[in-house]
């Protein structure tokens, strides 16, 4: 599942070296943490919040298969 967060969101950003995705896990959720460059994070969060709404509702429900929870943080 990090995975999947990884590629989606270097597919979004000019910097995709800089690209940095941390799994924090408890019992019933996971939290991706997504760290971009400054420049990068309004294509990571788009326009009204849209493009990261969007990355959101993927994760989710890519994660109901295994029955947790899954969260993603935008880190600036």
């Amino acid at each position: 599942m990090k995975d999947l967060v990884e590629e989606i969101v270097k597919a979004l950003v000019d910097h995709p070296d800089e690209v940095q995705v941390n799994a924090v896990e408890g019992e019933q959720a996971v939290v991706y943490e997504v760290k971009v460059s400054p420049d990068d994070i309004g294509k990571v969060i788009g326009k009204q919040g849209r493009t990261a709404n969007a990355l959101r509702t993927l994760v989710r429900a890519a994660a109901s298969k295994t029955g947790k929870n899954a969260m993603v943080n935008i880190l600036s």
